[in-house]
């Protein structure tokens, strides 16, 4: 009889993904434990799982998805039922698909992702009509059917990036899309004004799946070295979006029924759909192994057959209630997240602001027709296109700069100097676009301080975003969670009292007051993050590491006591069927015959197994 440690006798035993032909094959019961009684192959089971459990807490340290490295493949060699991937170049690996595979997934969660921003604006231009079919005259209310759609952004993203790791990425974006394409006909069908607001309330609901997964789709398929593309060509959707649509529905609003947006809309909604349930497939690795998985099981009548994340992963529960309460924790414990947060929030918040008052600056106060005052909004366009072009070129010189004025060493401040052109560019826009109106100046003059202001947004979302995932990894999805919920809030609350303020301040005063907000809000909070960031870092991250820490050894605690207690089930089993158990306290070893490879796994002793945390260790003789 051979006596060897655990992980040396076990790394010599076949697995399913050991070779190719075990990988796309599975492996039968038999064929890994032999005639072993089903009592003692349980009991194997059991340890091993135990073993891995343990193993992979100590090997990762993701926050949000829990995804081991590799996928598992680095513990394929300790468990002889893990289903993973055929060898590093799999091709079933979203991460080793051909490059024209990648671009059409991402080509089409761009497209996803456009669809909620370009829904939320378009109603914009026909909401004096609507208003004045319902008999409404109150501009907040007006303001509110836009706006409302954007209150959804704040709080659904919290329950579709889980849901996402449950079911898919795919399944969770059609359903999101189908959600959104139902509830725009709900919308063009509404005989009421109540009926508008709840309709697109849920609307926002179904566009709010593709933004909270859509950059997730692009980090799965694309490695970090060749992902910068990826991201330019996702980021167009969200950026264009809302100020791609009121172009296009100001001729409609000013040429048909209002009905007709929606019905427009939907048409844009369902050729979207159709063209991502041909186009997109599913890319979350956890999810395709699973699947696989399940394959295995049935060809090879082997109930073990499993994935590390079925051992591993948060429940659905657990990833629930993290997704929700961890970014709210962030927001209101980390000054950081908080202050670059507002700024974000104060920013997108004036978007929304500038898109619900665009119609009655234009029709009112210069007297366009609506189709021409739709066109107006390509000001801010080109604002963002400016941005786009400029802004991302500059901070990457920027950053690789001070990297090598650093030793070499990156810094996430180092993201934060370009986002100065959003602190000169926005109050100046902004004051800029006011008094241009208020004195009805050119219709040119207002739209320069627009296309400020677009400039202005690109540099403050694309520095900051980069520098909440940057300043600390492990936190990376809470915090841009967070940011997201924020500026949502900030996108459904601004619009709402632009009319009063205008009303009372006039555009000239209203704009200069929230210039001067965004001149203080875009100055200290970024200039304190550059200086002192650092330290506040270090500060918040301990707090952080800390409450983490607690919530993983609670964690670990039920997992341990879970296999423990199934261990100490089926070893009570064994006895109880006629087995000799004897409990000894050992160091961690496994008793099996020198294995051949392939062939069955031959017990001279019932196997031995110990995890790393020193539960339960006994053995069978």
């Amino acid at each position: 009889m051979r006596r060897a440690n655990t992980a040396s006798a076990i790394a010599r035993r076949p697995s399913v993904t050991t070779v190719k032909s075990f990988g796309s094959m599975g492996m039968s019961q038999k064929e890994i434990y032999g005639d072993a009684p089903a009592d003692l192959v349980q009991l194997e089971r059991i340890r091993t799982m135990e073993t891995v459990a343990s193993l992979y807490r100590n090997i990762t340290r993701d926050e949000g998805e829990m995804s081991a490295p590799n996928d598992g493949q680095e513990l394929v060699e300790i468990d002889p039922e893990l289903v993973t991937w055929d060898g590093p170049d799999d091709p079933e690996n979203p991460r080793n698909w051909v490059r024209s595979k990648k671009w059409r997934a991402t080509i089409a969660i761009s497209i996803y992702t456009f669809l909620g921003p370009f829904s939320s604006s378009i109603l914009s231009p026909a909401v004096p009509k609507i208003c004045a079919a319902f008999g409404v005259t109150d501009r907040t209310v007006g303001a509110l059917m836009v706006s409302i759609f954007v209150l959804a952004w704040a709080i659904v993203p919290l329950l579709v990036a889980p849901m996402s790791e449950i079911f898919g990425r795919r399944v969770v974006l059609h359903v999101s899309i189908f959600v959104l394409l139902i509830f725009n006909v709900a919308c063009g069908l509404s005989q009421d004004l109540t009926q508008i607001l709840v309709f697109r309330f849920l609307a926002g609901a179904g566009g709010a799946g593709p933004l909270a997964i859509g950059a997730g789709v692009v980090a799965d398929i694309w490695n970090d070295d060749e992902r910068t593309a990826a991201i330019g060509l996702f980021s167009i959707g969200p950026t264009l979006g809302p100020i791609a649509a009121p172009v296009i529905s100001g001729w409609i609003a000013m040429s048909l029924k209002w009905q007709w947006v929606f019905w427009i809309l939907t048409i844009v909604n369902g050729a979207v759909f159709a063209f991502g349930l041909v186009m997109l497939e599913e890319t979350y690795a956890p999810v395709l192994l699973q699947w696989k998985a399940c394959k295995l099981r049935k060809e090879t009548q082997n109930p073990g057959l499993h994935t590390v994340f079925e051992i591993t992963n948060f429940t659905p529960m657990e990833k629930l209630q993290m997704a929700i309460t961890r970014p709210i924790v962030l927001l209101f414990t980390n000054p950081i997240v908080f202050g670059l947060g507002l700024y974000m929030a104060f920013t997108y918040g004036f978007l929304y602001l500038l898109l619900v008052t665009f119609p009655s600056l234009w029709e009112q106060d210069y007297h366009f027709s609506l189709g021409i005052s739709g066109l107006m909004y390509i000001g801010p366009g080109l604002g963002f296109a400016v941005g786009i072009l400029t802004v991302t070129p500059a901070s990457q010189a920027v950053y690789h700069r001070l990297i090598a004025g650093n030793g070499g060493v990156a810094k996430p401040e180092f993201r934060l100097p370009v986002v100065a052109i959003g602190a000169v560019c926005m109050p100046v826009g902004l004051v800029w676009y006011g008094w241009s109106a208020e004195k009805h100046l050119f219709w040119v003059m207002p739209l320069i301080g627009a296309a400020l202001f677009g400039v202005s947004l690109i540099s403050v979302f694309q520095c900051i975003q980069s520098y909440l995932i940057d300043m600390n990894p492990n936190y990376a999805a809470s915090s841009t969670a967070a940011g997201t919920t924020f500026r949502s809030l900030f996108g459904f609350a601004m619009p709402l009292f632009a009319s009063p303020m205008y009303a009372k301040l006039g555009r000239g005063w209203g704009n200069t007051m929230l210039g001067f907000v965004a001149l203080v809000i875009g100055t200290v909070f970024p200039t304190v993050v550059y200086f002192r960031g650092e330290s506040i870092r270090k500060w918040t991250d301990k707090r952080m590491d800390e409450r983490k820490a607690r919530e993983q050894a609670k964690r670990e605690e039920r997992i341990a006591r879970r296999l423990e207690s199934e261990e100490r089930e089926q070893v009570e089993k064994v006895a109880g069927e006629g087995g000799v158990v004897e409990m000894r306290r050992m160091s961690g070893t496994a008793q099996f015959a020198e294995p051949q490879f392939g062939g069955p796994r031959q017990f001279d002793e019932i196997p031995e197994e110990a995890s790393d945390d020193g539960s339960i260790k006994s053995r069978l003789e």
